[in-house]
């Protein structure tokens, strides 16, 4: 791992601070290598023939090394050869990677610390040490001048590792044993280990093949988890592990491999619940956290099309559903009549907003809305006297609740932020409705959020649909179409991409861009319908509302074509898959980071992680109008012959999420078509997984690349 040495720490932010003050944009016409040849991929045939359709994929053997075959070693090699060409033609670019990841890493606050948060009588937090990439986890007892005593160094841990991952802190009801998950390889396999925090002896125990993390039952020695398929990665059961006992008894197995289960525990401690979900319904168990002997009982028996969610007040439990409901709402029931007959309205159905979560404490219950597709916090007195909102004030961001461990509490605590306020913590008294700041994000080097703008606009697409765009850059911009813009988007899973700050796009507003991004349907910032319409028979509406979004910044002229760029990771890299099989044109460079672009393949192999589960989401192509929407849109399957933008694409050899076959194949078969001299790169983080690099620094590598991609093509070299 390269890390810069302490004497370096003074330099460090004397660049940072030179970059953020003196905007100095220094173009340049960058040459990129001329005559250097890309790795040519071995076509091997192979013919793919469903619901009468026939396809033929040249590149199928690439999932060798998935599979553990006779071709693993070729398909390394292969991988292997387009690092090679991929640093190569980006040689030029080494030292400008290198300012990028000297100053992104310069604004970071390298000895910090995070808010301390009170559970069960102690104050947990976590430190980072200058220097190093992990963190230092700690408690305190009573209060937070009391003696640190450090839970986990990672530091430590992951000392002669190229990746090192822990997850899932979860500390027994007496505050003695702590259970934590770690992955060592970037699979996302993790394995629990259980610590002793009296004597800091690590246990023998050892739970395998888990997604990281354990809930405790109050007798302190039941940990209850999920067990993973070790190929598909699918949870297929709740286990329940006793200390220094190996035969882990099976409580609880899902039928259904298109169901995603997990295992918590109510704020309240009372309740341990199982809940298993697909896409469009969902099933709940409980026990008393006091009994892990107990047999699961059914809250409500799954019904179709309608998905539920429990947490527990008092003497009631409160459901989240979407029954007679599309935007969900909130329920309650008695605590020994649980079927839905038994449900009774507590916070009715909205058109205009959508209920997210509920968070109940022992005064008041708190409501995590969407309205307007930006984030709400209303706050309710549990007797029903009064309700309010948490007010917010710029015109995008994004809130919401984090660190709130403690039942009995009238203070809730929450982060915001937004495109130009860093990340800030907050504890906000739900009685007295006063809130108090208690740390902001530090950004070396001398940040001015009054030096940038940020907007939140709505453009008109293709049918019609007014989808919203949230922008920042540097104050001062000449909306003349001279401007390169940065779009990015994802559009997948009813997940939300909220304005958020980040320390890194500071590299390329101080360097004229805009950045932005496109809220398009397939997300659920506008309401369940937003996601819906983003889905399985409707999803090129997310393909259609990203590239509206970008024809409409072209038309009010913050960018042009030879401006634009486009960035999506996964679900967001098929997004980038489809862009320019659509509108090549419209793009002068797009990055695809871990890109799912092999839709229909993935989609027909269950061994593959995800496939099964997926199947509401995008559709399964064993049936004959999803196998043919699917090859509509499909990256991999539409690819032609003409001209694309340049483009650069990365995956990571472990990944769990997208495998990395699918990307590989995708660029192998672009280089056969592509008819411009555009760049297509590839490159494979050769250690690591779905969400890349681990440690707090060695992202930044990966970021300065694409950065360095970005601005070298758009000729700015400083």
């Amino acid at each position: 791992m390269k890390l810069f040495i302490y004497g370096m720490a003074g330099w460090l932010l004397l660049a940072a601070a030179c970059n953020n003050k003196k905007n100095t944009i220094v173009k340049k016409d960058y040459q990129w290598p001329q005559n250097v040849s890309a790795p040519v991929c071995e076509k091997r045939p192979k013919e793919l023939v469903q619901h009468g359709d026939k396809r033929i994929d040249d590149y199928f053997w690439l999932n060798g090394y998935f599979y553990k075959n006779e071709d693993s070693t070729k398909v390394l090699d292969y991988l292997k050869a387009e690092n090679a060409y991929a640093d190569t033609m980006m040689a030029g670019t080494k030292d400008f990677q290198k300012q990028l990841y000297t100053e992104m890493r310069a604004r970071i606050k390298e000895k910090d610390e995070s808010v301390p948060y009170l559970s069960n009588g102690y104050y947990y937090y976590s430190r980072m040490v200058e220097g190093k990439d992990y963190f230092v986890f700690c408690r305190k007892k009573g209060n937070t001048e009391a003696p640190e005593e450090i839970l986990l160094d990672v530091n430590t841990m992951a000392e002669g590792h190229g990746y090192y991952s822990v997850s899932g802190l979860s500390v027994s009801p007496d505050n003695k044993l702590m259970a934590y998950g770690v992955d060592s390889v970037g699979r996302r396999q993790y394995v629990i280990h259980i610590k002793n925090l009296e004597t800091g002896e690590v246990l023998p125990d050892r739970v395998t093949g888990t997604p990281g993390y354990g809930v405790w039952a109050n007798d302190n020695k039941t940990l209850f988890y999920v067990s993973n398929n070790p190929l598909t990665l699918l949870g297929e059961k709740i286990k329940k592990h006793r200390l220094a006992d190996n035969n882990d008894v099976t409580v609880y197995e899902e039928k259904d491999n298109t169901n995603y289960i997990n295992v918590r525990r109510t704020l309240s401690g009372k309740y341990i619940f199982i809940h298993s979900e697909a896409t469009l319904s969902s099933e709940s168990r409980f026990i008393s956290a006091d009994q892990p002997d107990q047999s699961f009982k059914v809250f409500q028996p799954r019904m179709k099309e309608v998905l539920y969610r429990v947490a527990h007040q008092d003497n009631h439990f409160l459901v989240v559903t979407n029954k007679d409901a599309k935007n969900f709402k909130v329920t309650e029931c008695p605590l020994d009549k649980t079927g839905m007959e038994n449900w009774k309205d507590m916070i009715p159905h909205r058109e205009d907003a959508l209920v997210v979560s509920v968070s109940p404490f022992q005064n008041f219950l708190v409501i995590s809305e969407r309205s307007n597709g930006l984030e709400q916090i209303r706050v309710i007195k549990t007797d029903r006297s009064t309700e309010h909102y948490i007010k917010f004030d710029e015109p995008a961001y994004s809130a919401f609740l984090t660190g709130n461990a403690e039942y009995n509490t009238d203070t809730l605590r929450f982060a915001y932020t937004s495109m130009i306020t860093p990340s800030s913590t907050y504890d906000y008294n739900m009685d007295t409705r006063t809130k108090k700041l208690m740390k902001q994000q530090e950004v070396l080097g001398g940040y001015d959020k009054t030096e940038y703008v940020t907007e939140r606009l709505f453009a008109t697409v293709k049918d019609g649909t007014k989808v919203p765009v949230s922008l920042v850059y540097k104050k001062g911009l000449v909306k003349d179409g001279s401007a390169p813009c940065l779009l990015y988007g994802y559009g997948s899973y009813g997940i939300s991409m909220d304005a958020g700050f980040s320390s890194q796009v500071l590299s390329l507003l101080n360097r004229g861009f805009v950045y932005a991004i496109a809220h398009i349907r397939g997300g659920e910032e506008m309401g369940r319908a937003w996601y819906e319409d983003g889905k399985m028979m409707k999803k090129i509406n997310t393909f259609n509302d990203f590239i509206g979004v970008a024809d409409f910044l072209v038309q009010q002229k913050f960018t042009s074509p030879k401006h634009l760029y486009a960035n999506g990771g996964s679900a967001g890299g098929l997004l980038m898959g489809a862009i320019v099989n659509m509108r090549p044109e419209l793009w002068n460079g797009v990055v695809a980071d871990v890109p799912f672009v092999d839709v229909i393949s993935t989609m027909n192999d269950a061994n593959i992680p995800l496939t099964t589960n997926e199947y509401d989401e995008w559709g399964n192509p064993a049936v004959k109008d999803h196998y043919f929407y699917m090859k509509s849109y499909s990256p991999y399957d539409n690819l032609t012959a003409k001209n694309y933008p340049n483009i650069l694409v990365t995956t990571g050899l472990h990944d769990s999420q997208v495998q990395y076959f699918e990307p590989a194949k995708w660029v192998a078969k672009l280089r056969t078509l592509k008819t411009d001299k555009n760049l297509l790169l590839f490159r494979t983080n050769m250690e690591a997984g779905h969400g890349g690099a681990s440690g707090r620094f060695k992202y930044l590598e990966e970021i300065a690349r694409r950065y360095a991609f970005f601005l070298s093509l758009e000729g700015i070299g400083s």
